[in-house]
């Protein structure tokens, strides 16, 4: 059975996270992904290591990791894009293409004659998408974007911490991981759209704007509530008690979401009472209360293992969980069950293992059938495909 994007062909000439987490998603799925890379260096991430891929005989190679988490499922293109004949061959390509994806900074597409306006003049059905960090417009567009700072500027640092760690960072690139994922539903909605107008379109994105937006909850909070929210480390700022708690020998997690589970939780663990105290019958007081709750219920979680409450939780159907630290994630039975960590067979490793794709489909599910690339692996192939000339 074909792959559900198996009719799409994307240019990637993206680097680094959000556009290449972009375009592996589209791969995931079928899609032809033509990653194009600078001859001898190629993309940023390369050389973003340790870690770095062990061959099969257990040597070093100098494949990073880093690359490997948002380059599965493509074909490795080297082009000197700053080159008359690099241009040339890029314009055959996208004539070619149902999609770009792109983030150079505002304009840098274009000096090259390769941005939206001049190829879809060739191809009017492209999808032409830009990843900036603020965009095309607006007073910043000229700025240089990086996901750092644009969690510290886009407000998520301030949500993220307590008043003892002050402002922290989300310890993965998020806003890039999110952005990627914004383009990708971007892209798609684009070409969900082209089936009935024939044409293409430019889709803008903006690490700024997609950190704004997934600040979620904590905008509408603010936007409606008219209160700055502040980091309050691992409690709710709108759900009380859900939080992180201390055991007797560890920490464990509490996500405790309606009234029912409250008075579940209330009674494993010996507190059967506050669940009927008007101060925290309803989310709304505990929530207004918390600074007398919460004191109660970490000092008689303090009383038992982690483990102990954990089964205890489950069997009254109370959400709670460990903390995780990312090998126990990746042995988690419920992650192999669900393919969240597959084999890849790698060009130097056959059992290159990488994280799965989380999305499920029924009929036409993700095959894992291409490892990220090496440097201009696939040039003569894809030169051939497309009708350029390799001399």
């Amino acid at each position: 059975m074909s792959a559900a994007l198996s009719h799409l062909k994307v240019l990637d000439l993206s680097r680094v996270l959000a556009g290449p987490w972009a375009s592996q998603t589209l791969a995931d799925f079928g899609a032809q992904v033509i990653k194009v890379e600078r001859p001898e260096k190629g993309d940023d991430t390369r050389a973003w290591g340790p870690p770095f891929l062990k061959d099969n005989h257990g040597g070093t190679t100098n494949e990073s990791a880093y690359f490997m988490s948002a380059n599965r499922g493509k074909e490795s293109v080297c082009i000197d894009i700053t080159s008359d004949e690099g241009q040339q061959q890029i314009k055959k390509l996208a004539e070619q293409c149902d999609v770009v994806i792109e983030n150079f900074k505002v304009g840098g597409a274009k000096k090259y004659g390769l941005d939206y306006e001049s190829l879809s003049k060739q191809n009017p059905r492209l999808i032409y998408c830009s990843i900036t960090g603020f965009g095309q417009t607006g007073p910043y567009k000229d700025r240089p974007g990086y996901d750092f700072l644009v969690q510290a500027m886009g407000g998520l640092m301030s949500v993220t911490g307590d008043e003892k760690s002050g402002p922290q960072k989300v310890g993965v690139a998020l806003t890039d991981v999110m952005t990627g994922l914004y383009a990708t539903v971007g892209i798609l909605t684009a070409i969900t759209e082209r089936e009935k107008s024939g044409l293409g379109q430019h889709v803008d994105l903006a690490l700024l704007d997609v950190t704004a937006a997934t600040l979620a909850n904590q905008a509408t909070n603010f936007l409606v509530g008219d209160k700055v929210p502040t980091g309050l480390g691992n409690a709710h700022p709108n759900i009380v008690p859900y939080q992180s708690f201390e055991t007797a020998d560890g920490h464990m997690i509490v996500a405790v979401g309606n009234d029912g589970q409250f008075k579940r939780f209330c009674q494993v663990i010996n507190l059967a009472g506050l669940a009927d105290d008007e101060n925290y019958t309803s989310n709304e007081q505990r929530v207004l209360n918390r600074v007398t709750l919460v004191p109660m219920l970490q000092a008689q979680l303090k009383r038992k293992n982690r483990d102990e409450w954990l089964a205890e939780f489950e069997k009254h159907q109370v959400p709670a969980g460990p903390i995780n630290t990312i090998d126990e994630v990746f042995s988690n039975e419920q992650i192999l069950a669900r393919d969240m960590r597959v084999k890849v067979k790698h060009a130097l490793n056959d059992e290159l293992e990488l994280p799965g794709n989380p999305i499920k489909l029924s009929r036409t599910p993700v095959s894992y059938d291409k490892a990220p690339p090496l440097l201009g692996q696939h040039t003569e192939s894809v030169f051939k495909q497309f009708g350029i000339d390799e001399s």
